[in-house]
């Protein structure tokens, strides 16, 4: 019997975009299994609590039925090794976001050999799309329907008060 492929896709999430969407729709077809697994860090403010965004990505993956969601804190490749994965997920928006994820993956690989990282583009009519960028449309009161899911522009409307 094979071992099931599990893989973990990490990331602050705040706010979940498209993009993101996108590149765990690509990791789950795939591996056996996708944790898409929220950072969390205790010096950083976020938009969203680790809370909000792990029960939006809950509403939000909710079809696709080999991924779960998760939080965590701590060493990414820590995370991976206790839930059996054997690979880290990134997604690559562009080849500015090459640099940093090949840093990334190196010192992974060299923390936890056994686990490799596996790069996702996503869709280049997504390739623009960053949780900062929609963070500070949104803001600035500019229409982020369409970039991200539904649930997370409900909520982010109702946090901004518009």
């Amino acid at each position: 019997m094979a071992t099931k492929r599990i893989a973990i896709y990490p990331g602050s999430f705040d706010p979940i975009t498209n993009g993101h969407l996108d590149v765990v729709e690509r990791a789950s077809r795939l591996f056996d299994e996708v944790v898409v697994a929220v950072a969390s860090n205790s010096q950083k403010a976020g938009f969203f609590t680790p809370e909000e965004r792990v029960s939006l990505l809950k509403q939000t993956l909710d079809g696709l039925a080999n991924v779960r969601v998760s939080s965590f804190q701590g060493l990414t490749v820590a995370f991976a090794r206790e839930m059996g994965a054997t690979a880290l997920i990134r997604g690559l928006r562009a080849v500015s976001d090459f640099e940093y994820e090949f840093q990334m993956a190196l010192m992974n690989r060299r923390l936890d050999s056994d686990i490799e990282t596996v790069l996702v583009m996503t869709d280049g009519e997504k390739a623009f799309l960053s949780s900062s960028v929609v963070k500070e449309v949104a803001r600035l009161g500019g229409d982020v329907s369409g970039l991200v899911p539904e649930a997370v522009y409900t909520a982010m409307r109702n946090k901004l008060g518009s």
